[in-house]
């Protein structure tokens, strides 16, 4: 079994067996919920390819994205630490393929691995500092700049730049008017950084695309390969 998630990839021996025998490879499919605000967590979801949006609903029946997930980290991970309910909602954006496991049989792991339970740790530091930085970014920033590290991290977590997504989902997951997005999404066309067309957004120029994007793309991507280096990077070390 190829291990392309980060988390599973850092794992090896006696502290990946527990896991292989309960690892399941499973499709999700784009508008698939993983997890919903109030139900239990009883599964663990460690994605492969495709990307997982943090949605926190409003009681206004509006709602923003707080986060992020793709082939470096995981969904419902602390039920390792005894949480058992979900508080927010994870959208599958992208679709792909993701190995489960069971709550039970991973809970069960964790309290095994010292390995195991310093990485769920690990990763929910990285999930909170991501969601508070998202947060901050979205109260703080302007429209271009956070329209350019969205997509600037959805091409990491998806491995592509070309990001199938339309203005309409933008405008959501951003929580400004559509308008908005597709003015902003013209400027970047007319420059020559995007192409957009058919539900499909291109990135032709990452470089002048980071330099648009605010300081939140590098740093949340910093502290991720800190906290979680890709397995390429992994085996560097190991060698």
């Amino acid at each position: 079994m190829e291990l392309r998630n980060r988390i599973l990839a850092s794992l090896q021996g006696e502290d990946m067996a527990p896991l292989r025998r309960h690892l399941r490879e499973v499709a999700i499919e784009q508008g698939q919920l993983l997890e919903e605000p109030g139900r239990a967590v009883d599964v663990v979801y460690f994605p492969q390819s495709g990307m997982i949006s943090l949605i926190v609903q409003m009681p206004e029946d509006s709602a923003v994205e707080v986060g992020t997930v793709g082939s470096e980290g995981a969904i419902g991970l602390t039920v390792g630490l005894g949480s058992r309910t979900s508080f927010i909602c994870a959208l599958v954006q992208v679709s792909g393929v993701a190995l489960s496991i069971p709550a039970s049989p991973f809970r069960a792991a964790v309290e095994q691995s010292a390995r195991l339970r310093d990485l769920v740790v690990r990763y929910s530091e990285l999930q909170l500092g991501q969601i508070q930085q998202t947060a901050a970014c979205n109260a703080l920033h302007d429209v271009s700049s956070r329209l350019c590290r969205w997509l600037l991290q959805t091409a990491d977590k998806t491995q592509s730049d070309v990001i199938p997504f339309t203005h309409e989902f933008l405008s959501r997951m951003l929580g400004v008017r559509r308008a908005t997005i597709s003015q902003v999404a013209s400027t970047l066309q007319a420059e020559g950084l995007i192409d957009t067309r058919r539900g499909h957004i291109a990135l032709l120029k990452r470089e002048d695309l980071e330099k648009r994007a605010c300081a939140c793309y590098e740093i949340v991507r910093k502290h991720t390969d800190r906290l979680l280096p890709p397995p390429t990077a992994m085996k560097r070390g190991a060698s």
